[in-house]
C-alpha cells in the first residue's frame, strides 16, 4: 500500500510528507516536474462527520493535511485542501451530553444528518449545519484554509450520478474485493501507545469504519443504499436492479414503503462507505489523506478502498495513520459519547499558535494529550522557552520548524500577544483580581518596573485565555481569596523564628517590589535566617533549607489566603499590594 513511511528520526515530519506528496503528484502527472507553474493543483483531503461535536481528536484529521498542504504552498505549488463534510451520512445514535437531547430523538436514527432537526435553541437549519458551524469558526481562528464540500449537496444534486451507475454496473467486481475480507477473522488493530489507562477500552471510532458494506440477500450485492421516500431512513433493502434501464426497486424495513425508481434520475441515496470513499478519491484526484486507526486496520475502509479505487479510475492516496489525541485524565475521544472537548473549547483557554503547535510537533503516529488542567501552565512554559531558543538560534531544526508552523501559515502570521507574559502569572493575576481589569493592569505593570505594561491589551489575547481557564477549569475550592483581615490568632501563636522571617520579608518588600525581586526575596529569607547569603545556590545549601522554605511558604499562604498553597508567592504578593501585605503579616 502506498503509505507514507513514518520515520522515527527527529526530522521535521511535515517537510518529509510534503516531499512525498509532491513526488507522488509528479508521478501521477508526467511532465509536471518541468514547471511548478504548469503543474496540476495538488489535492489533499480530510473528512469530517458532523454527527455531534467535532472534537480535538477529529482535528488531527484536518491538521495533518493542513500542515502538509501549507508546506507545499510555501514551496510555490498550487494546493487544494478539501474537507468533505459527511453530512449525508446516517444519523447513527443520539450523542450523550448534548443539551436538549432526549429519547425522542431516537426517531431520527437512519435519516441523513441534514434531515435531522438541529439541537434545541440552535439557529441553524439542521443537525449537520449546527455542528459544522462551530468547527468552521475554529478552523478560521487556527488559520486553516480549506474548500468545504457538502456530501448532501453532491449526492442530492446528482454530481455523483455517473459514479453511482458505474459502481452498480461493476458491483460484482466490488463484491469480489469485499468478499476477501468478509470471511476472514478480523485482524488486530494497529497498536498505539495508550494515552491513559481509559484508552484500553474499545475504541468507538467515527462509526463509519464499521458501516455496512452493502451486502444483501437473495437479490445479490448492491453498493448503493437509498433513503426511504416515506420515512427518509436508510433502513432499506434493494430488491432488484436493471443495468440497462437503471430501474431500481427497494423496500424499507422500517416503515414497509417500497418503490421502483430510475437510478439515472434518482438522487436520494448514497454509495456505502467502503465504496463511497475510494470513489471520491478518484473523483477529486486526492493525492494525500490521513486515516485514523479505525479506518486502517486490515479489511477496513482505507485498506479495502485502495483496491476499489482503480474501478473508478483512481488511486489510493498516500497518507499516514494517525494516533489518538487525549485530554488529561480522559479516554480516547469519540464525538458520539458527548462531553468531549472541541477545538472551540481549547481555543477559549489557549492561543491558536499553541494548539497548532501541539499537532505540528508530534508525528501523526504519536499520541499526545491536550491539557485542560494545571498542565496547561507547564505547556505554556515549554512554549515560551522554545520561543526564546528560536529567537537566539539555539533551537533544534525540527523544533524551529514546528514553532514556525505554529506561528502562522503561508498566508502570514496569526494574531499574537504583543507582550507574552508567563501564562501561570496571568492566570494567578486573573484569579486574584476576579475580573477587575484595573487591578490586573496594576499588578502586571509592576512585574517589570523598567518596562511596565501600559494597557492590558498588550497582554491579550493570552491574558483572556488564562482568565477563561481560571474561570472554567479551576474548581471553586481552589480559587484564591485574599483575607480581608489579619489572622490575629495565628500571628499571636508564632515563635520567634517565624516572627523574624516575616520581619525580614516585610523589610525587603519596597526594595524588591518586582516579580524577579520578590522571587529572590521569598526564597532568600530562609537562607538568611540559616546564616547563608540570600543568593546562595542550592548546591551551596544543606537539604534542610528546602524544608525551611516550604514551611515559610506555607506560613505566608495561611496568613494571606488561609490555605497551605496558592498562586506563586511573588505573583500573589504583587497582587495583594505592599500595604495590604504588611497589614496581613502583622506589621
Amino acid at each position: 500500500m502506498p503509505i507514507v513511511a513514518q520515520s522515527t528520526e527527529t526530522a521535521d515530519w511535515v517537510s518529509r510528507f510534503a516531499d512525498e506528496v509532491i513526488e507522488e503528484s509528479e508521478r501521477r502527472a508526467p511532465g509536471a516536474k518541468t514547471s511548478v507553474a504548469a503543474a496540476p493543483v495538488i489535492v489533499v483531503a480530510s473528512g469530517l462527520s458532523p454527527s455531534g461535536p467535532i472534537h480535538l481528536g477529529n482535528l488531527r484529521e484536518v491538521m495533518t493535511p493542513h500542515l502538509v498542504a501549507d508546506e507545499i504552498r510555501r514551496r510555490g505549488h498550487q494546493v487544494r485542501h478539501l474537507i468533505s463534510w459527511d453530512d449525508y451520512d446516517r444519523y447513527r445514535k443520539v450523542p450523550a451530553g448534548i443539551a436538549g437531547i432526549d429519547d425522542s430523538w431516537a426517531e431520527h436514527i437512519g435519516k441523513p444528518l441534514t434531515s435531522v432537526p438541529a439541537p434545541k435553541g440552535s439557529s441553524y437549519p439542521n443537525w449537520a449545519e449546527h455542528f459544522k458551524a462551530a468547527m468552521t469558526e475554529s478552523l478560521a481562528e487556527l488559520g486553516v484554509e480549506f474548500d468545504g464540500i457538502s456530501q448532501t449537496a453532491q449526492y442530492t444534486s446528482g454530481v455523483y450520478r455517473e459514479q453511482i451507475l458505474h459502481a452498480m454496473k461493476h458491483r460484482g467486481d466490488i463484491d469480489a474485493i469485499l468478499a476477501q475480507y468478509r470471511t476472514k477473522p478480523k485482524g488486530k488493530k494497529p497498536q498505539q501507545k495508550a494515552v491513559d489507562e481509559a484508552e484500553l477500552e474499545a475504541e468507538a471510532g467515527s462509526g463509519a469504519a464499521a458501516e455496512d458494506d452493502g451486502s444483501s440477500g437473495s437479490a445479490g450485492y448492491f453498493p448503493y443504499k437509498p433513503y426511504c421516500g416515506n420515512c427518509e431512513k436508510d433502513l432499506t433493502t434493494v430488491t432488484s436492479y436493471d443495468d440497462d434501464t437503471t430501474e431500481l426497486s427497494y423496500t424499507c424495513n422500517e416503515c414497509g414503503f417500497s418503490e421502483t425508481v430510475a437510478l439515472s434520475e434518482f438522487n436520494r441515496g448514497k454509495l456505502v462507505w467502503k465504496v463511497d470513499w475510494p470513489m471520491r478519491w478518484a473523483y477529486e484526484g486526492v493525492v494525500f489523506e490521513p486515516s485514523g486507526v479505525d479506518h486502517s486496520s486490515p479489511g477496513s475502509s482505507f485498506q479495502v478502498g485502495g483496491q476499489i479505487a482503480p474501478i473508478f479510475g483512481g488511486k489510493q492516496p498516500i497518507g499516514p495513520m494517525y494516533a489518538f489525541v487525549g485530554i488529561s485524565g480522559m479516554a480516547k475521544m469519540s464525538s458520539s459519547r458527548g462531553g468531549v472537548p472541541t477545538p472551540a473549547d481549547a481555543l477559549k483557554i489557549m492561543e491558536p499558535q499553541i494548539l497548532r503547535w501541539l499537532y505540528a510537533r508530534r508525528r501523526p503516529n504519536q499520541s499526545f494529550k491536550i491539557a485542560f488542567d494545571q498542565e496547561i501552565q507547564r505547556l505554556y512554559d515549554e512554549w515560551d522557552k522554545l520561543a526564546g531558543k528560536v529567537a537566539d538560534g539555539s533551537a533544534l531544526p525540527a523544533d524551529t520548524a514546528a514553532y514556525t508552523r505554529a506561528m502562522g501559515t503561508a498566508a502570514g502570521e496569526l494574531v499574537k500577544t504583543p507582550r507574552p507574559l508567563p501564562y501561570r502569572t496571568l492566570a494567578s493575576v486573573a484569579d486574584i483580581t476576579a475580573g477587575h481589569e484595573d487591578q490586573a493592569l496594576r499588578i502586571l505593570s509592576e512585574l517589570d518596573p523598567e518596562q511596565p505594561l501600559a494597557t492590558l491589551d498588550e497582554a491579550r489575547p493570552r491574558y483572556d485565555r488564562a482568565e477563561a481557564w481560571i474561570n472554567t477549569h479551576v474548581p471553586a475550592d481552589q480559587r484564591t481569596i485574599v483575607r480581608d483581615e489579619p489572622d490575629a490568632e495565628l500571628l499571636k501563636s508564632l515563635d520567634e523564628a517565624s516572627q523574624q522571617s516575616l520581619r525580614l520579608l516585610v523589610d525587603g518588600l519596597a526594595e524588591h517590589w518586582s516579580l524577579d525581586g520578590l522571587t529572590h526575596l521569598v526564597y532568600g529569607v530562609p537562607k538568611v535566617q540559616a546564616g547563608f547569603p540570600a543568593d546562595a545556590t542550592p548546591k551551596e545549601l544543606p537539604p534542610e533549607i528546602k524544608t525551611a522554605q516550604r514551611t515559610f511558604f506555607a506560613l505566608l499562604y495561611h496568613l494571606l489566603v488561609g490555605r497551605d498553597t496558592g498562586p506563586r508567592l511573588p505573583t500573589l504578593l504583587l497582587a495583594v499590594g505592599q500595604e495590604r501585605v504588611r497589614r496581613l503579616l502583622g506589621e
